[in-house]
């Protein structure tokens, strides 16, 4: 599966979260409302309509790890990090650009 870019905010912090390891809603969750995961609040009509989506591309895979029987854990997938690499690409190129055209401190972060 060829996954488009950009990237809505909830996939990118989806992937994001995931790509740190195996991780259940609640936890990406909070890693989407942190700035470095992507500033966002997503709800839970969002993560899970997002989720089913992501599984149906085979970006994500539901494991079989639990600690809750409520709970269940979810891992990136192959295409899921291609696509996240793809898009993080995407964002340095946007990036560099606009550090050269004056609009970001140079090599650092704004």
């Amino acid at each position: 599966m060829i996954v488009s870019t950009p990237l809505t905010p909830a996939v990118f912090a989806i992937l994001l979260s995931l790509a740190g390891g195996d991780r259940h809603g609640y936890a990406m969750m909070k890693d989407a409302r942190a700035p470095e995961g992507g500033g966002i609040a997503m709800g839970p009509g969002t993560l899970y309509g997002t989720l089913e989506r992501l599984m149906r591309d085979n970006l994500v895979v539901e494991t079989d790890t639990s600690d809750n029987e409520r709970r269940r854990y979810y891992r990136l997938t192959d295409a899921g990090r291609l696509a996240l690499e793809a898009e993080l690409n995407r964002m340095d190129s946007a990036l560099a650009a606009a550090r050269q055209r004056g609009l970001l401190p140079q090599g650092g972060r704004s």
